[in-house]
């Protein structure tokens, strides 16, 4: 009995194996994921350099007052839009008010003067006239022996006291002439000083800024207002000292700026040649369309096209984001994967691929919904 239970054991192993090799592998049910791909391949795109900067005012004014005085009124305040010659900013000028009074009565003063003056002239000619004609007679009395010497010295005496009473008359009279345009000037400098008190606007604009308030001591050269002119704006970019050569006045850029949801074109207007010694880049500034959504401070990139380049490029839908990383899916072998890529540019609806795929590898696209990483797909031809 125990022989025959030590035979059975390994007919029993024996038939164990048998029953384990005739299973068979367990077949996915699942079906393939039917997707469309794109084959990576290299194109041929413009160099692109891309600078950012900032938008200024292409006009801007600074409103300071050129006298030292109490500040009486302030007409404008931050965001106002302003017209050309509006009245901005006013002075206490009760003291240059009285000066320019004074002034303008010493130039009334004179003013009354000359018709006495032109008097005066008129009798001095009169009276020489006559002196003259008396000598004339004289003379020719003397010379007949009519009259005597001193009768004849007499007549030359008078027409010498009428020719130098009608010299005093005529000089009297330019020196009026002279202290008349003095004192034209003198008001003149009055009225341009007392002006200094009222500040008007230099062309129509916005106040981008004010310093200043009612009661305010205004000194001179210190600004009160900042006035940027409507719809002139450019950008103005910081540019790398190595690209100075490849940029030039004219130029056709592209501009993309904060809060304006498309691409700009604009031209290069000014290319500042000194170059910043502490970060060895000089200033390229650009010219902006009139755009409602453009303001003074906005930042923005500009885009200067130096060429063209070879890139590895795919469709940029084809890409996914996730936080700061890039994926794609890829076809390889029926099965889809995910791959960490490093974007470049941007161009129109295409994206460099910097690392990560090479060309010729197909990329999925577009993705369908809920393809996973390891999914069995079907390339459709």
């Amino acid at each position: 009995m125990t022989n025959s239970r030590w035979l059975l054991i390994p007919l029993a192993i024996w038939l164990a194996g048998c029953g384990g090799t005739s299973k068979e592998k367990p077949v996915d049910p699942t079906p393939p994921i039917v997707v469309s791909v794109v084959t990576a391949s290299a194109e041929t795109w413009p160099s692109i350099y891309e600078a950012t900067g900032t938008v200024r005012a292409r006009t801007s004014a600074v409103i300071s007052s050129q006298l030292m005085g109490y500040v009486r009124e302030v007409k404008v305040t931050t965001g106002d839009h302003v017209r050309a010659g509006q009245l901005l900013v006013t002075l206490d000028t009760r003291d240059l008010d009285a000066n320019a009074r004074r002034v303008e009565a010493a130039r009334e003063e004179v003013r009354t003067s000359l018709p006495e003056a032109d008097s005066a002239v008129g009798v001095a000619k009169a009276n020489l006239d006559l002196a003259q004609s008396t000598f004339h007679r004289m003379q020719e009395l003397f010379q007949k022996t009519s009259i005597s010497n001193q009768e004849f010295d007499e007549a030359s005496a008078k027409l010498k006291a009428a020719q130098a009473a009608y010299e005093m008359a005529r000089a009297r009279r330019t020196q009026l002439d002279s202290k008349l345009a003095q004192s034209e000037q003198e008001v003149r400098a009055a009225d341009i000083t007392r002006s200094y008190g009222r500040m008007s606007a230099p062309f129509s604009g916005v106040v981008t800024a004010k310093a200043v308030e009612p009661g305010t001591l205004a000194m001179q050269g210190t600004p009160l207002l900042t006035v940027e002119r409507d719809g002139a704006f450019r950008l103005e970019a910081a540019v790398e000292e190595s690209r100075l050569s490849a940029i030039k006045v004219g130029q056709p850029v592209s501009v993309s700026l904060e809060g304006v949801d498309h691409v700009v074109g604009a031209r290069v207007s000014e290319i500042v040649p000194a170059v910043d010694a502490a970060s060895r880049s000089y200033v390229v500034k650009v010219d902006l369309p009139a755009l409602p959504a453009i303001r003074s401070g906005v930042f923005g990139r500009v885009a200067f096209r130096l060429g063209n380049r070879s890139v590895l490029a795919i469709p940029a839908r084809a890409v996914s984001e996730h936080g700061q990383l890039q994926s794609i899916m890829i076809a390889e072998n029926g099965v889809a994967h995910t791959r960490l890529i490093t974007e470049g540019q941007k161009l129109n609806d295409r994206t460099e691929v910097l690392s990560g795929l090479a060309a010729g590898e197909r990329v999925i696209f577009p993705v369908p919904q809920g393809l996973s990483d390891g999914a069995r797909v079907e390339v459709r031809r």
